[in-house]
């Protein structure tokens, strides 16, 4: 097995001056994303408009999004191995197609055959599942490293600006259009997300580079070591022909537990699982179901139900715009205190506080998410081998997608059976304790090995 290449993290330049904003290959990229973005959302949307319609039970709307969902898991650990093993952009192409080959079955089996539906649906989770590392992957392919984090920051604005206009955009055009017509809308979404982004050159260029200038301090050595030019041209083509000599290709589970085993390398990576987990399994569930009878019960009006929602979106795009420019001297640290504002949520749900303190604490959540998701996403592009990129990031999907129906599976029963407030008591305790806890794993402070040089040269 070749040895793990040394990540990147230490060598990186200085920033670039010149905006990512300003790279056509970027805008190409947030393009697709923004577009896959914009249809993984709208999906639930639209079938909830078919349920309004009569033209979908509320058990097949259970049922159908129960199969996106078990589609997406199935897909999203077989796409990151072979966003590792194949080209990503071709990951990405073939993945959103089989998402916009979903939506005219979807639209078709509407009303007609609930079969179809799930099917359909399944297919659907499916392309998301297997384009999502393939994406990650593929940023870090377009963007140099100074200017990943700006570009994190970028989709994701993309993407909490999506879920705060979405609502307006698609109940304006439900009212001239039908849900079958919006299905079809859906799969234009992903035809954009598997046509607009390019080819990552960022990584090859600099391997090629890499490999130019070995090869001429090879020859250089072998000159001055007085080899003759016909022994050193002989050597360089045995060495080539060596490299270029195809191996054979280790099976599908032997690739994921590679990506596993690179994930293990990284403590700070752990960390960050366990203390997502926690967020999201306790901290993001409770909320989801706690809130809407929250704001029933205790303020009798469904205001505090959508204001604190659009609160934490707004949080989001704000927290984004910061950590867009910020750069902490911790960011490990820095991020781990943002994840775990997300208590904030849970806690101000327990007492009987006035609503604005409600939509505040959502606020502050929302912040704190994106302070957390950005650096998370950059470290994890800087630090991974690139061969294993795609692999460690199915990793974090498949827990933060597949933990969260598990979460809310099991918070509902617990509040049936203790309590809101107890309830509430214990998920803020696990947003607030683990991610503190996470940030004492060693590496945990810079998200890296080794401090990053502007940290060490202060």
């Amino acid at each position: 097995m070749a040895t793990t290449p040394a990540p990147a993290a230490t060598k990186s330049p200085s920033p670039p001056s010149r905006s990512v904003l300003l790279d056509p290959a970027f805008l190409r990229l947030w393009a697709g994303t923004t577009a896959s973005g914009l249809a993984t959302w709208a999906l639930p949307f639209v079938l909830g408009l078919a349920v309004l319609h009569r033209d979908l039970g509320a058990a097949g709307l259970g049922l159908v999004l129960a199969a996106r969902t078990a589609g997406f898991l199935a897909a999203v650990t077989v796409g990151g191995v072979l966003a590792d093993r194949h080209s990503r952009r071709a990951v990405v192409l073939w993945s959103a197609l089989a998402a916009a080959a979903a939506a005219p079955l979807l639209a078709a089996g509407l009303g007609r055959s609930l079969a179809l539906m799930t099917f359909a649906a399944a297919l659907a989770g499916a392309g998301q599942g297997a384009c999502r590392p393939a994406f990650q992957a593929l940023t870090a392919e377009t963007v140099e490293p100074g200017r990943r984090q700006q570009a994190n920051a970028a989709m994701t604005m993309a993407v909490r600006g999506s879920t705060l206009a979405g609502p307006t955009l698609t109940a304006l055009l439900a009212a001239f259009l039908d849900v079958r017509t919006l299905l079809l809308g859906i799969g234009a979404l992903w035809l954009v997300a598997a046509l607009a982004p390019g080819k990552g050159g960022v990584v090859a260029a600099a391997t090629k580079e890499a490999e130019e200038t070995e090869e001429t301090e090879e020859t250089a050595k072998a000159t001055a070591d007085g080899t003759t030019r016909g022994t050193a041209e002989a050597t360089a083509k045995g060495a080539v022909e060596s490299v270029t000599e195809p191996s054979p290709r280790a099976g599908f589970r032997a690739e994921f537990l590679e990506g596993i085993r690179e994930a293990r390398r990284h403590p700070w990576f752990l960390a960050g699982l366990a203390a997502l987990v926690a967020v999201i399994a306790l901290g993001y569930s409770a909320t989801s179901v706690a809130l809407p009878l929250i704001s029933r019960d205790r303020y009798g009006t469904e205001w505090v139900l959508a204001a604190a929602m659009t609160a934490y979106t707004v949080g989001a795009l704000g927290g984004a715009l910061v950590i867009a420019r910020l750069r902490p001297r911790s960011q490990g640290w820095a991020a781990f205190a943002g994840l775990g504002a997300y208590g904030a949520a849970p806690l101000s749900l327990m007492l009987p506080v006035h609503p604005a303190v409600v939509v505040v604490a959502y606020a502050v959540a929302g912040i704190g998410i994106e302070l957390f998701n950005v650096p998370w996403f950059t470290a994890t592009q800087r630090e991974v081998a690139p061969d294993k990129l795609a692999r460690v990031s199915s990793l974090d999907f498949l827990v933060s997608y597949g933990l969260a129906p598990v979460g809310l599976a099991l918070i509902a029963p617990a509040i049936d059976r203790f309590g809101v407030t107890p309830v509430l008591a214990v998920c803020a305790a696990a947003c607030f304790l683990v991610p503190a806890a996470a940030a004492l794993v060693p590496t945990a402070r810079h998200f890296a090995r080794t401090a990053p040089p502007e940290v060490r040269t202060d």
